[in-house]
Parts: C-alpha cells; sequence; structure tokens
C-alpha cells in the first residue's frame, strides 16, 4: 500500500518536474484586511533585500507589501546554501512556461487545503520518493504514465489509508 501511495504522490508530482513543493505560495485572496506598509517601518536589512522595490513600494498593494516583508525576513534568516538554492528555484520557477506554472499554482491551492494530517502524508510520501533510488522513482513514473486519466484520479482522490498503530510487544518476566 506504501508503494501505491508513492506512486499516486510521485505522478502527482512527476506532472509537474517534482516543483510542487518548490512553488511560491499563491498570492493572498484580495479581500484580506492587510493595512499598507511603509518603506521605513522595513529594517534596513529587508530594505537592502528589497532595494528594487523602493521606488515603487508606495504603490504596491498591501498584501504584495506584506508579502515582500515576510519573504525578505527569510531570506535574511537563511544561510548562504539555503540561499543559493532559493534562487536555483526561483531561475527554475521563472524559466517554466506561464501555462505550467498556472497549473503548479492550482496544485499548490489544492495542497494548502488539505487538512494538516493529509499534507503531512504528502510530505511524507514526497520525502520517501525523494530517498528512493532514482531507478525506481523512474518506474513509479513509468507506471503513472500508463495508468489512464481515470486510474489516476481515483488514486489521488482517493484518501490515504488509515494506519492503526503499531501492536505494542509486551515481554514476558
Amino acid at each position: 500500500m506504501i508503494r501505491l501511495c508513492a506512486l499516486v504522490f510521485c505522478g502527482w508530482l512527476a506532472a509537474a518536474n517534482c516543483a510542487v513543493a518548490q512553488s511560491p505560495p499563491p498570492p493572498a485572496p484580495a479581500e484580506s484586511a492587510a493595512t499598507p506598509r511603509s518603506w521605513q517601518s522595513l529594517s534596513p536589512q529587508q530594505q537592502q533585500v528589497l532595494q528594487g522595490f523602493q521606488g515603487k513600494w508606495d504603490s504596491l498593494p498591501p498584501e504584495k507589501q506584506e508579502s515582500l516583508a515576510k519573504g525578505s525576513q527569510k531570506w535574511i534568516g537563511m544561510t548562504p546554501e539555503q540561499r543559493a538554492g532559493a534562487q536555483q528555484r526561483f531561475k527554475q520557477w521563472r524559466a517554466l512556461p506561464p501555462e505550467q506554472r498556472q497549473v503548479l499554482r492550482q496544485r499548490w491551492q489544492q495542497f494548502k487545503s488539505l487538512p494538516p494530517e493529509q499534507q503531512q502524508h504528502v510530505r511524507e510520501q514526497y520525502r520517501r520518493f525523494r530517498q528512493m533510488p532514482p531507478e525506481q522513482r523512474q518506474e513509479l513514473r513509468r507506471q503513472w504514465r500508463q495508468m489512464t486519466p481515470e486510474q489516476r484520479r481515483g488514486m489521488i482522490q482517493r484518501p490515504p489509508p488509515m494506519r492503526s498503530p503499531p501492536a505494542a510487544h509486551h515481554s514476558p518476566r
């Protein structure tokens, strides 16, 4: 059953070239109550990271300002290795055709709409998939591609099986 779950998850992500986990979150809904943020309210480090936005900061929607402020704070806290990885993922994202980015945004929304337990299950399956040898991942992708769209939908829509806790083993004394 684990292999089946891995196959489902693999197929879900393989179509997106494993970019689902790396795609940026979708923009905040228009009805959010974010208030405008002044450029001066940003720390000097944030201002340095966001210097390209300084001239147009006041014309940005409050949601965009908040998103950029949070992102800059995350950037400041990253190690050089983490920053290099983030830059690489951003380049990959920008290289995708707009249609594929839209599909990935929709998949990200679907993921974020899952209950936390299912999100955790998906993350765990993805982690397990990434730890598989390349040949095994390739085989799972091949199996996914051979499925009909109905088979794929059925596997994706099927909730993960409920796992019962392992039975306690009591040793005789």
